[in-house]
């Protein structure tokens, strides 16, 4: 980045999968965050956003939510506002979770997941979670806060293989520099 950068402000996480075949029971998949503090970046998470949430000061939100990928178009949709993040806050980490209801699934059984990172009309990220093949869930973005104030976006999967809860409380410690 040059001297003159804003970074990256504010972005959209975008989810979206096939519904499950006739018969079986629906597929649900989960965007969360959790952003972590400037003074242990890589400790618990100040607080995750997911379903039913949002961030306690309104810069991490979900816009939609699908139980079943019967949507048009994304399902699941999360604004993440880093430009309005307090200065407290040195990373965020954004994951898909499957939920584990009422079988066990892996990314190898969802059908057409597809992954679209952007700000504004520009695409940042895109993938299929091909890599993760055997995950449950899987971190799909890093946002760390630049000495500077502006954010970079290092983005990546980093499958996992275990429950949503377990996940949200160590998403962060993944990938420690």
């Amino acid at each position: 980045m040059n001297g003159i950068s804003k970074g990256i402000r504010k972005v959209e996480i975008a989810l979206k999968w096939n519904p499950s075949a006739a018969g079986q029971p629906p597929t649900d998949l989960d965007l969360v965050a959790a952003t972590y503090l400037a003074g242990d970046p890589y400790g618990d998470p100040a607080y995750v956003v997911h379903f039913d949430s949002r961030s306690p000061d309104g810069t991490i939100y979900l816009n939609r939510d699908s139980k079943d990928g019967k949507g048009f178009g994304w399902d699941e949709v999360m604004t993440v506002e880093l430009d309005r993040l307090d200065a407290r806050y040195a990373r965020v980490v954004v994951g898909v979770v499957i939920q584990q209801r009422p079988d066990h699934r892996t990314f190898v059984s969802v059908l057409d997941p597809a992954l679209r990172i952007r700000e504004g009309y520009t695409v940042l990220a895109e993938d299929d979670f091909g890599s993760v093949l055997g995950a449950t869930a899987s971190t799909v973005a890093e946002f760390v806060r630049q000495d500077g104030g502006t954010w970079d976006l290092h983005p990546g999967l980093h499958g996992f293989d275990g429950d949503p809860a377990t996940f949200t409380a160590t998403m962060g410690r993944a990938h420690r520099p």
